[in-house]
């Protein structure tokens, strides 16, 4: 399995800590654990952030660093080793592991937090932290501040000054490395190969989530520990609901799939989309939906590149779509004038795409001071266009009402414009219907 190396969480803590203040501090708490009922917990997913500088699995720790720091800049806190506990939740590293096996150049148990970490504080003047994310730990920050200040008058300085580390660290997380596309490479191959195994199983008579059903397989076969999001499994009216998460529909011929759903390696997401027949077999209308779809995502595939503004990419599948609608009878008027009255967004109402790394949709400006960001090598975002008719959309004829469309590919900027990372799974009407046809001949 592809794993980002130890190498790299060192580098982008060095290159953290060089953008800090002289004489501060950063502080920044794993994800908690998450109840899903009475003492049932979700499967542990650790925050990413905290994922991002250490690469540490576990809950209940704290990481801090502290420029210049003569003993040490990467302080772990951490959970104990406990024999016990071990017996029934699983290893821990422990100290000790904290720093053999993820280069903390100092690390102590979390129960002595209390005792420690005010004494780290105090004397620097400014406190980076993830304010406003999460609110106890907030209040345990500002109760270790209070101790320092209640000894001001023995001549302890409290920090001065409070920022928050998103700034910093956002801008980081939207330049991935070749390690990090590497990974994001793997968690698209993986997802590739369960969009393709859902299209073969595809049959009349299923339910959604008996495709849902084949994608985790896929995920958990290679290797992933879940899918990156709720996957959407829509058949028939359902495509027309963007967030769509029962996954309960029976599959019916003449209706189209439109699956979207991708895993998650090493805590980086693919999100992948693709709109199928469940007969095996586009109709007329459906096919000139998909086709239009298509067109646009192949344009805005052209507006990715080093030096093209982050919409540009959007425009494109905005005109694309709009002219295409209007050959189609679907909307009446001139496209400049359409585009300008936003009367698209009627068939085609979100974004053409978002940023993409250890969060689905991953942490990053779209605008820096106002204006749509300029897109650069390394950068890594979804390119998802879709026209979605409303099973009750009274101002269309009938044979097109409950068409729903979406197209989504992941794609990594390059220095000549952009790698598609998810080109393993067939996307023209020609590829699925193949793909299809050639799934039901092995299978009678």
């Amino acid at each position: 399995m592809i794993h980002i190396p130890k190498s790299e969480y060192s580098r982008r803590r060095k290159a953290l800590m060089a953008q800090m203040e002289p004489n501060s501090i950063a502080i920044l708490p794993a994800a908690a654990v998450a109840i899903r009922n009475r003492d049932v917990e979700h499967v542990y997913r650790q925050d990413s952030d905290f994922q991002y500088l250490s690469g540490f699995p576990e809950p209940q720790a704290v990481l801090v660093l502290m420029p210049g720091r003569v003993h040490g800049e990467y302080i772990l806190f951490c959970r104990e080793r406990n024999a016990e506990r071990e017996l029934w939740d699983g290893l821990r590293a422990g100290q000790e592991g904290a720093i053999r096996d993820f280069g903390a150049d100092d690390a102590f148990p979390i129960t002595d937090i209390d005792d420690i970490l005010p004494g780290l504080i105090e004397g620097r003047d400014r406190v980076y932290s993830a304010m406003g994310s999460n609110p106890e730990f907030d209040r345990h920050l500002m109760e270790w501040i209070n101790v320092i200040r209640s000894k001001a008058n023995l001549g302890a300085q409290p920090p001065n000054e409070f920022v928050a580390l998103d700034h910093l660290l956002h801008d980081m997380r939207l330049y991935k490395s070749a390690a990090e596309v590497k990974v994001m490479r793997e968690a698209a191959r993986i997802s590739a190969q369960a969009h393709v195994r859902a299209m073969q199983a595809c049959r009349a008579g299923l339910h959604e989530f008996s495709l849902e059903a084949e994608l985790d397989y896929e995920f958990r076969k290679g290797g992933a520990k879940m899918p990156a999001y709720g996957s959407i499994v829509a058949a028939g009216r359902n495509s027309c609901i963007l967030h769509y998460q029962q996954n309960d529909a029976v599959l019916k011929d003449g209706d189209l799939v439109l699956i979207d759903a991708g895993c998650e390696i090493d805590c980086y997401a693919s999100d992948i989309t693709r709109t199928f027949p469940v007969s095996g077999k586009y109709s007329a209308e459906q096919k000139a939906i998909y086709e239009l779809v298509l067109a646009s995502q192949e344009a805005a595939f052209a507006e990715i590149a080093p030096n093209k503004h982050w919409n540009q990419a959007h425009e494109a599948t905005v005109r694309v779509i709009t002219a295409g609608l209007v050959k189609l009878g679907l909307l009446q008027g001139d496209v400049d004038e359409l585009i300008a009255g936003e009367a698209y967004k009627a068939f085609y109402m979100h974004r053409a795409g978002h940023w993409l790394g250890m969060d689905v949709h991953d942490v990053g400006e779209y605008k820096v001071g106002g204006e749509w960001r300029v897109l650069e090598v390394g950068m890594a975002l979804t390119v998802e266009p879709g026209i979605y008719i409303a099973p009750d959309n009274q101002s269309v004829a009938k044979k097109w009402r409950g068409i729903g469309v979406r197209i989504e590919d992941d794609v990594v900027v390059t220095k000549t414009g952009c790698e598609v990372l998810t080109g393993g799974v067939p996307k023209t009407v020609t590829e699925i219907e193949a793909l299809m046809a050639q799934a039901r001949t092995q299978a009678a």
